[in-house]
């Protein structure tokens, strides 16, 4: 059985703890480590950082007893040129690839959704 919980939150770095005590309560039920629940911060923080304007931003947290997916969005387009483009540097894409199991970003009605999988111990 998934379960799902949608935040949608101001897109002002003032509200970025909502979103990350919501997420680490279910990731406390999911029984995820400390370093898992680290890394799906580090993700949205990477993600949320990319807006801060007087717009939402919305967060939905889907979760089985296995995965946490995380889809972040909406997202200015040039997070998916930041995704495509593969570098040395400390890139949007060189986050994602290392904190998440799983991420995908795509073009939704002229706006990046992101999508993020962690699995727990057992997943």
């Amino acid at each position: 059985m998934t379960d799902e919980i949608t935040l949608i939150v101001p897109a002002q770095e003032d509200f970025r703890p909502i979103v990350h005590l919501v997420v680490g309560g279910l990731a406390v039920r999911l029984d995820l480590t400390v370093d898992a629940l680290d890394d799906l911060q580090v993700a949205l923080d990477a993600l949320l950082g990319r807006r801060d304007d007087d717009g939402d931003v919305t967060v939905r947290v889907a979760f089985d007893d296995r995965t946490m997916r995380a889809t972040v969005g909406p997202l200015p387009q040039a997070v998916l040129d930041d995704v495509e483009r593969d570098g040395d540097d400390l890139s949007l894409r060189r986050v994602l690839e290392t904190v998440c199991d799983t991420f995908e970003v795509e073009d939704r009605e002229g706006a990046a959704w992101a999508e993020l999988t962690k699995h727990t111990v057992g997943g």
